[in-house]
């Protein structure tokens, strides 16, 4: 435990203008709750705004699928600009995510290693290590994950989703004949499947080929970012 030794201060610190610091155990722990509930407090905010972005996408998708849906002349491009906007809120919230966990971090790493030594004095944790880690942090803050590492958890979490629930209903739109005047029901060949999945003057192939690539890569990044570094490392519960 920190004593009143070992923080110093110099006594006509408060004449020359310099900032207050501790001087006892007491007003450290004093301290170190006010600074606890202030990282809780900014934890708590930007996890408010990643509830806010994925509602946004929720009701993006709903709507573009009322619409799609709605008649079976709906183009199929409504379908695509959908996956188009939950990509531009994947982004978004993925931004939010980067901020989210520098102070969720922050407070884990005070909850673990102060709290938890608390509530469990058997554990024999040198408090120098994870005092000097969250100095260092507060002193130059930076980001714990990269910006596809942060989508590849988002998409793990929410949006891998609502983009199957948009290519399920992509697949509807396209694999239907209703597109084609005087007919309806399930496509039989791979030329209506091309003929009802282009867009305007885009042809139908180039159209699955993007698709197919942009689902892909979303694959790819999820399967990338899967180690257990951080939080994960603990095997605690993680948004």
């Amino acid at each position: 435990m920190i004593t009143e030794k070992d923080i110093t201060i110099r006594p006509d610190s408060a004449k020359l203008g310099q900032p207050i610091f501790p001087t006892n155990s007491a007003e450290f722990v004093n301290s170190l709750s006010h600074y606890y509930r202030g990282e809780l407090s900014r934890m708590m905010s930007w996890r408010d705004r990643l509830d806010r972005t994925t509602n946004w996408a929720i009701t993006g998708v709903g709507a573009m699928l009322s619409v799609s849906l709605s008649s079976p002349q709906s183009h199929h491009g409504v379908l695509l600009f959908a996956m188009v906007l939950v990509f531009l809120m994947l982004s978004i919230e993925s931004r939010r995510y980067r901020f989210f966990h520098v102070y969720r971090s922050r407070v884990r790493l005070i909850e673990r290693n102060y709290y938890g030594r608390i509530l469990s004095p058997r554990d024999a944790i040198d408090p120098t290590h994870w005092m000097n880690q969250l100095g260092e942090d507060l002193r130059l803050p930076v980001f714990k994950m990269s910006h596809r590492e942060a989508m590849a958890r988002r998409l793990r979490r929410n949006y891998i989703w609502l983009f199957l629930i948009l290519m399920l209903a992509w697949l509807l739109k396209t694999t239907t004949s209703v597109l084609q005047p005087g007919s309806s029901g399930i496509i039989h060949s791979t030329t209506e499947l091309l003929n009802n999945a282009a867009l305007g003057y885009i042809p139908g192939w180039l159209v699955l080929i993007c698709i197919l690539c942009f689902y892909g890569w979303l694959l790819f990044i999820m399967m990338k970012h899967r180690a257990s570094t951080g939080e994960l490392a603990y095997g605690e519960v993680h948004v």
